[in-house]
C-alpha cells in the first residue's frame, strides 16, 4: 500500500498530465469499449474557457510576444476595442490593455449566463488570426476587435469537475480553419464538401499569398474591424469552406413554392444564398455502415427542424429562431448533406434522429455502438445568442443520466468536445509540418474531455491530437476502413486510456 504522501504525490504527478511509462492500449484492450458518444458543443477556445485550468498548458504559459496583438501593418496595437457593428461596443471599456484578459472580472464582470458577443469565425478569418503560429492577429482580424482576447474562470463550470475527475487534452486542434460548417464536415469525413458550380460572386478573392483581399489596405484595426472585399463563402477552386445550406430539410433555405417540400430551392434565397448539392464524399457513417456497426447521428430538436422544414422562412419555429425558440442550425447537421441521407431514404430514418431518442436510449442501455450528439442552439454554448452555463447543466445532465445507467457506463468512452475556437485567441500554434498540416488545418486549440471509466483519472494528456484524432479512435476501435483525409500523425486517443 503506498504512503500518504506517495499517494498525494501521484496524484499530483497525473493532474500535471506527467508522462506515465504506460503500454500502449492492445485491441483486446480496445474491444471492451461497446459504445462512443461524442458530443459536440460550440466556438470555445482552450485558454478562452479552460485557460486557468490548474496544470494545464494554459495562459500562464502564453510568452509576451503570443499575447501583443498586432496591427495590419504588423505594428502592436496601442490597446484593444471590442467593436459593435464598426463602431466601439459602449458596454466595454474603450481602451483595453492588449493582451489577454477576464471576461468575468474587472473591468468587464460579465457573468457566464450573459449573452456576450460571438467574434468571426471563418475559414480565411481563422488561418489570418494563427499567422503562422504566431496567435497574435486575433483582434486585427475580428469583426469584434479585442474581444477575441477574452477568457473566463471557469472553476465553477460542471464540466470543469468532469475534466477535474477524468481526462482533459490540452493539445487538441479543431480539424480546420474556420467555423462550424466546416468543421462539422471534418468530423464526419475529414473532408472540406465540393461546390463545383459555385459562381464566381460566392467565390473567395485572395492575395497572391492566400490571404483575403480587403476593401481597404491594412486599415488600422485600433480604428475600426477587418472590411473583407468579398463574402468567401467557396474557395477560389470550388470547396466550400464557410456556412453553406444543406439541400435537404431542415435548411435555412425554404423549399422552392411548386417544389418538394423536402428540398431546397436550388435558386436559394437573400440571406442563406445558395445552397450546397448533395455530397457523395466517403463518411464515417459509410465505413461503419459496411462493417455493420449500428451509429446514429442525435441532434437536439431535430424533429422540431424537420416539422419546420417545409414551412416558409416566416412561419419557422424552430430553425435558427434565437429568440424565444431552440435555435436548431441546419448547418450544424453534416449527414444532412449527403444523398445517401435524403429524405425518405432508409438510411435517413435509422441514422438521424432527434435528442429524445438518445434520452431513451441511455435510459434503456440501447445507445447504439458509436454515436454522435449535437446539442440544439440553445445548449450549444455559442456565443451571441446563447451562454455557457445552458450549455454546461445540459451536457453536464447528460453525462449524468448515462452515469446513472451502470452497464452502460461500465462500456462507454465519452468524448466532450467543440467544433471549434469560436474566434477567441489561443497561445499554442497549431501542429504543421508532413503528416500534419495540409490546406485545411489544423486550426486554433480547443478542450476535449474524455470522460469513462476507462480514462485516465485526474489528468491532463498532452498528446498531440486534431477532430481527425475521433475518427481515427473510433476506426481503430470497430477496425474500420481508415478515411483518406485523417492526418497521420494525430494522436487515436489511446493515450488518455487505462484499462487496468
Amino acid at each position: 500500500m503506498l504512503r500518504p504522501t506517495l499517494r498525494v504525490l501521484c496524484l499530483v504527478m497525473s493532474m500535471a498530465g506527467v508522462a506515465h511509462a504506460q503500454p500502449s492500449a492492445t485491441d483486446t484492450d480496445l474491444g471492451r469499449i461497446k459504445h462512443i458518444l461524442v458530443i459536440y458543443a460550440e466556438n470555445r477556445g482552450f485558454d478562452h474557457l479552460y485557460g486557468l485550468f490548474p496544470g494545464a498548458n494554459g495562459i500562464a504559459n502564453a510568452t509576451d510576444a503570443q499575447k501583443t496583438q498586432l496591427d495590419h501593418d504588423g505594428t502592436p496595437l496601442p490597446y484593444l476595442t471590442v467593436w459593435k457593428n464598426g463602431k466601439p461596443d459602449e458596454r466595454f471599456p474603450a481602451k483595453l490593455p492588449n493582451g489577454p484578459f477576464r471576461i468575468d472580472a474587472d473591468p468587464i464582470n460579465a457573468r457566464l449566463s450573459d449573452i456576450l458577443p460571438s467574434p468571426v469565425h471563418l475559414f480565411y478569418h481563422n488561418a489570418e488570426q494563427i499567422n503562422g503560429g504566431r496567435n497574435d492577429m486575433f483582434a486585427a482580424m475580428s469583426n469584434v476587435g479585442g474581444w477575441a482576447m477574452g477568457y473566463v474562470d471557469g472553476s465553477g463550470l460542471k464540466l470543469w469537475q468532469w475534466a477535474r475527475e477524468f481526462t482533459l487534452a490540452d493539445n487538441y486542434f479543431m480539424g480546420a480553419f474556420g467555423g462550424s460548417f466546416l468543421n462539422h464536415f471534418y468530423l464526419i469525413c475529414a473532408c472540406a464538401p465540393e461546390f463545383k458550380t459555385a459562381p464566381d460572386p460566392i467565390r473567395a478573392l485572395l492575395e497572391p499569398d492566400g490571404r483575403m483581399k480587403k476593401a481597404v489596405d491594412s486599415p488600422s484595426a485600433s480604428v475600426g474591424p477587418v472590411i473583407i472585399a468579398s463574402f468567401t463563402q467557396v474557395t477560389p477552386d470550388y470547396y466550400a469552406v464557410n456556412t453553406t445550406q444543406p439541400p435537404y430539410q431542415p435548411s435555412g433555405v425554404p423549399p422552392a413554392v411548386d417544389g418538394d417540400p423536402m428540398l431546397t430551392d436550388p435558386k436559394g434565397t437573400i440571406g442563406s444564398g445558395l445552397p450546397l448539392p448533395p455530397q457523395t464524399l466517403k463518411t464515417i457513417g459509410d465505413t461503419l455502415s459496411a462493417k455493420g456497426i449500428d451509429w446514429v447521428w442525435y441532434s437536439g430538436g431535430w424533429n422540431a427542424g424537420v416539422e419546420d422544414g417545409p414551412r416558409p422562412l416566416t412561419a419557422r419555429k424552430a430553425i435558427y429562431k434565437t429568440e424565444g425558440g431552440v435555435a436548431f442550425v441546419p448547418h450544424h447537421q453534416p449527414f444532412n448533406y449527403f444523398s445517401r441521407f435524403a429524405p425518405g431514404t432508409v438510411d435517413r430514418a435509422r441514422h438521424l434522429r432527434d435528442e429524445a431518442d438518445m434520452m431513451a436510449a441511455i435510459a434503456d442501455g440501447s445507445l447504439p455502438p458509436v454515436a454522435f450528439y449535437k446539442p440544439v442552439g440553445i445548449y450549444s454554448q455559442h456565443p451571441g445568442y446563447t451562454n455557457l452555463m445552458r450549455g454546461d447543466e445540459h451536457i453536464a445532465g447528460i453525462l449524468s443520466a448515462l452515469r446513472a445507467n451502470e452497464k452502460l457506463w461500465a462500456e462507454t468512452v465519452v468524448l466532450v468536445t467543440y467544433d471549434e475556437n469560436g474566434g477567441f485567441w489561443d497561445h499554442v500554434a497549431p501542429p504543421s509540418g508532413p503528416g500534419w498540416g495540409d490546406r485545411w488545418g489544423p486550426g486554433s486549440r480547443v478542450p476535449l474531455l474524455i470522460i469513462s471509466p476507462f480514462a485516465r483519472k485526474a489528468t491532463i494528456d498532452h498528446t498531440s491530437y486534431d477532430t481527425g484524432s475521433i475518427l481515427k479512435f473510433i476506426t481503430r476501435r470497430f477496425a474500420l476502413e481508415p478515411l483518406p483525409g485523417v492526418r497521420a500523425n494525430t494522436g487515436d486517443l489511446t493515450a488518455a486510456l487505462s484499462f487496468k
